[in-house]
């Protein structure tokens, strides 16, 4: 079998087929859905992704027979606690161990000479972006903002020496089902009255996104590989979704006037665009604008948060309930009919507790590896 060469991404035109290789390796796959090409161009650009204010990427192309057979990325965060640690992302390949030796071997050697003694991964680029390598739930298309893998990925990787290291887990939830009794009968129970949800008013909109912001950070501040979104993350994030986010599809709760936790759900762009091939030039563009005019029938939920200092007391144990439950009703005046709550740390119990006791299944499993690098 011929050599394979893997070359540093360079050049616009180089990343360019880094970008466009997915759609090329996965084409045959009836679940696989094409990122957007000029979404993932920003999501790359050092000028339009403020991740790259803290961070430092190298990305990389493998080849054979002069055709790209695979690709892969190495970053390093450095608002990452651990100095050790570098990450490994954005992994596609064709079903052939020595291309995944040959990117996984280029991604380390870069890692090491920086000093990094262990690697995690898939982040794509952040894990506040696309995280984990998929390794069950290949059967049904990814929501907005999830990834996609074959089945042969993760074997392949484990055979380089990569071990679990955590799992998240995505649910699938069936809004037009009834709540199941006893969920309904917690919702439904007398609450006090200083307990209070509602929607995000659009007029102040940056100032709400500021606030929900602010709650995730504080409410995932001490979960596993947690991040912060830095002010530059906030105010682009705030940008790109405003078009996507409908206030009646923002549940606030609050005690007493002062936020207690939120929950965004946003249409699953993914269902709207999974015909375009990953082109929005020449016309799909005026099809998505008309798709989003009637709306998905899917959609997912990205954002959701509890402050920390509400944790076991009796506004922090309804909050989620009374979440979950205001945006099933703003998703359902909408049309639509299943929702995506994504991703859970697989040792979460409380949330995936909240979210089975509604109704909702596990159906995807994404896998974070680690590896240590040796020095």
């Amino acid at each position: 079998m011929s050599t394979v060469e893997v070359i540093p991404v360079a050049s616009p035109a180089e990343l360019d087929r880094f970008i466009k290789l997915p759609a090329l390796l996965y084409a045959n796959d009836p679940a696989f859905v094409p990122p957007l090409w000029l979404e993932r161009s920003e999501a790359l650009s050092p000028a339009k992704n403020p991740y790259f204010q803290h961070a430092e990427t190298q990305f990389w192309l493998a080849r054979r027979d002069g055709r790209d057979v695979g690709r892969i990325s190495a970053q390093i965060d450095r608002l990452v606690a651990e100095p050790d640690v570098g990450h490994f992302g954005m992994i596609a390949a064709e079903d052939d161990a020595q291309v995944f030796a040959a990117l996984f071997a280029a991604a380390e050697a870069w890692l090491r000479e920086r000093g990094k003694t262990r690697v995690l991964g898939p982040f794509n680029l952040s894990i506040n972006e696309e995280t984990g390598l998929l390794v069950d739930g290949f059967d049904t298309p990814p929501v907005m903002m999830m990834g996609h893998d074959p089945y042969y990925s993760a074997p392949h990787i484990e055979a380089l020496g990569y071990a679990k290291a955590k799992d998240l887990i995505a649910y699938w939830y069936d809004i037009e089902n009834e709540l199941p009794a006893a969920a309904r009968r917690k919702i439904d129970k007398r609450k006090p009255e200083a307990l209070t949800v509602r929607t995000l008013d659009k007029k102040r909109y940056r100032e709400e996104f500021d606030m929900v912001t602010s709650i995730f950070n504080d409410a995932w501040s001490l979960n596993w590989g947690f991040i912060a979104f830095t002010q530059a993350e906030i105010a682009h994030m705030a940008k790109s979704l405003k078009p996507l986010i409908d206030p009646n599809c923002v549940a606030i709760v609050e005690m007493n006037g002062e936020a207690v936790g939120f929950g965004i759900a946003l249409p699953n762009l993914n269902e709207l665009v999974a015909d375009f091939g990953g082109r929005l030039a020449p016309f799909n563009w005026i099809k998505l604008l008309y798709r989003l005019w009637r709306g998905a029938r899917s959609a997912r939920v990205p954002l959701m948060g509890i402050r920390r200092s509400f944790s076991g007391s009796l506004a922090g144990g309804l909050a989620p309930f009374l979440i979950i439950d205001a945006l099933r009703n703003g998703l359902r005046n909408k049309g639509v009919r299943h929702v995506e709550l994504s991703w859970i740390l697989e040792d979460n119990r409380a949330m995936r507790h909240v979210i089975e006791s509604l109704g909702a299944h596990a159906y995807k499993t994404y896998r974070v590896y680690e590896k240590s690098l040796g020095q």
